[in-house]
């Protein structure tokens, strides 16, 4: 993970940088779980335990790359899906500015 994808105000607060392993394992469950939980609720209900700071990181890298997004109640959604991405970009019939 680059350090550009974390807030600046945040980047000399960070004790520790995930792992890979430990950034795939959110991904693989924010998108099984897409929608359904909050930030908290999210951490606590990952197969692998982690400090709180870690998963804040992993949730910054994730959230500023766009993979994922809040909605409303707080709730943390997967959103980045290339392939289909792709299939309404060569859509003629759907306008961009």
């Amino acid at each position: 993970m680059k350090a550009e994808h974390i807030p600046k105000e945040n980047i000399n607060e960070i004790l520790r940088y995930p792992r890979l392993d430990t950034v795939l394992m959110v991904e693989e469950f924010i998108k099984k779980h897409d929608g359904e939980l909050k930030k908290r609720l999210l951490w606590e209900s990952l197969p692998k335990k982690m400090m709180y700071q870690t998963f804040c990181v992993i949730i910054d890298y994730l959230f500023y790359s766009r993979k994922i997004s809040l909605d409303a109640e707080g709730k943390i959604g997967w959103i980045y899906y290339p392939d289909q991405a792709g299939y309404y970009h060569k859509r003629k019939d759907l306008g961009r500015k």
